[in-house]
């Protein structure tokens, strides 16, 4: 059954406050909450509903009668199609305080925390070209932009190497130009896709699971090494050529890699990278550590925001010197070493076997011999008997994913009882669902988020907690 047309428009609405997930908030003539994207506080629009929930509707800007003193015109052409960056018609300071108040929304006025205040959001150096890793996904149904008519396009013209569009994972975005990261990413996308037409590569459709082309992974580094690894659903006869072509076309590629991925989804995770040319791996240097970045490793995706996460991370722990820290989900374990020189000892755990192997090729690198990393789910590596082997922690760190924490993970960590937690983390949500989890034990004696992703409404938060005596 079609689902029924919602056939209403909300004429001079103001736009009060910016909300959650990227969107803003304003109330209909009789009072219901309306949501609605690509607005700004003190916009004053007609808003077509598109859908009708209980407590509230959605819709979508129809019109901006009178736009915000606050607006700004969006930098990027693909505003509003891509997913990303919806936040450009913000200024910078308004997206900063939106941030900081989302934090609270979570920590205090849902998940109902005993907090102090909660510190102003630390704002990233870079608002553009600010990441170090991007994925591109070719596709032969790109997503068709509205004044297009797709009756009249070639199969080449349909092809696109770009980002997936939002709620759609068969469509892909063919970009011209992205301010995320810095050249030579731009110039990249562009030369394989254009290689690829030219040459009859096939792009891929992941509905139908044939093509040749299918993603194209590009790392930077602040020195100015780049990585490149190529994805193919199956190898071919002109594969050497068009890595060569790449090779040739950007000779500051330093690490050119290749994956042949003939399984249903893009995840690299259990596929294997081959070496093409170049070294196997791109550096980052932080207060004198040298970081290896493999294809595989994750490595914070804003380099220079990510050493003043560790900084606030790293003065929350208090540290003098004598103390044992876990370091929890530790990734390739760059905090674990950016604290070490102040710690008698630091363990840390990660589920991926690839980044505790990075961990301990960086730690014996940067000639570290007081961190330990261990592999393996967090609820079966992290349990009384592994505390009772490497030692009662004085001090945790715990970065986990978004979905939080494992409940048993929790009770292991309260059962350990550190004088000190610092929690990172992405999701301010599942963050407060955790603190609420250990409120009996801790207290929360600082709070500060640190903005990651400029013109994102993705927050980064750093939670200081002391143990009740």
């Amino acid at each position: 059954m079609a689902r029924k047309r919602i056939d209403l428009l909300l004429e001079d609405i103001t736009i009060e406050a910016v909300a959650a997930e990227g969107k803003a908030i304003a109330h209909s003539p009789d009072g219901q909450v309306v949501f609605v994207p690509f607005a700004v506080p003190g916009d004053i629009v007609d808003i077509r509903v598109i859908k009708k929930k209980k407590n509230y509707l959605e819709g979508i800007i129809a019109e901006i009668k009178k736009p915000s003193a606050d607006r700004q015109e969006p930098f990027c052409k693909h505003f509003g199609v891509c997913g990303g960056c919806k936040w450009q018609p913000l200024p910078y300071s308004l997206q900063l305080e939106a941030k900081r108040r989302q934090v609270y929304d979570q920590l205090v006025r849902i998940g109902h925390l005993d907090v102090p205040e909660i510190l102003p959001t630390l704002p990233s150096e870079r608002t553009r070209f600010y990441r170090n890793k991007l994925e591109f996904t070719a596709s032969d149904r790109r997503w068709i932009l509205p004044d297009e008519d797709p009756d009249g396009l070639t199969d080449a013209q349909r092809c696109g190497l770009g980002f997936h569009v939002g709620k759609f994972f068969d469509k892909v975005l063919d970009l011209e130009q992205c301010y995320l990261q810095p050249e030579p990413s731009n110039g990249i996308r562009l030369f394989v896709k254009q290689y690829a037409l030219e040459h009859g590569i096939p792009f891929y459709n992941i509905r139908e699971n044939h093509g040749v082309l299918r993603t194209v992974f590009v790392r930077t580094s602040e020195s100015g090494a780049t990585m490149v690894i190529v994805c193919l659903a199956e190898d071919f006869d002109g594969r050497k050529a068009f890595l060569d072509a790449i090779a040739d076309a950007f000779p500051q590629i330093t690490s050119l890699y290749y994956i042949i991925n003939a399984k249903l989804n893009d995840s690299i995770s259990d596929q294997t990278c081959i070496l093409y040319k170049g070294d196997d791996a791109i550096y980052e240097e932080m207060e004198g550590l040298r970081f290896k970045i493999g294809p595989k490793s994750f490595y914070q995706t804003n380099t220079l925001q990510a050493f003043k996460l560790y900084k606030v991370a790293r003065e929350y722990a208090g540290l003098q010197g004598n103390e044992v820290v876990y370091d929890l989900y530790t990734g390739t374990g760059t905090i674990a070493q950016f604290v070490s020189r102040m710690a008698s000892k630091v363990i840390g755990i990660e589920y991926v076997p690839e980044a505790i192997e990075d961990a301990r090729i960086n730690a014996k690198a940067n000639g570290i011999d007081n961190c330990n990393f261990f592999a393996g789910d967090m609820k079966d590596v992290l349990t009384p008997d592994f505390i009772s082997r490497h030692g009662r922690p004085d001090v945790m760190i715990v970065d986990p994913p978004r979905a939080g924490m494992h409940p048993d993970v929790v009770r292991v960590i309260l059962d350990a009882a550190p004088q000190r937690i610092v929690y990172v983390s992405c999701n301010p949500a599942s963050q407060a669902r955790d603190l609420a989890m250990m409120a009996e034990k801790y207290e929360i004696a600082a709070v500060q988020p640190v903005d990651m992703f400029p013109h994102t409404q993705h927050v980064e938060n750093v939670c200081k907690l002391i143990r009740k005596e």
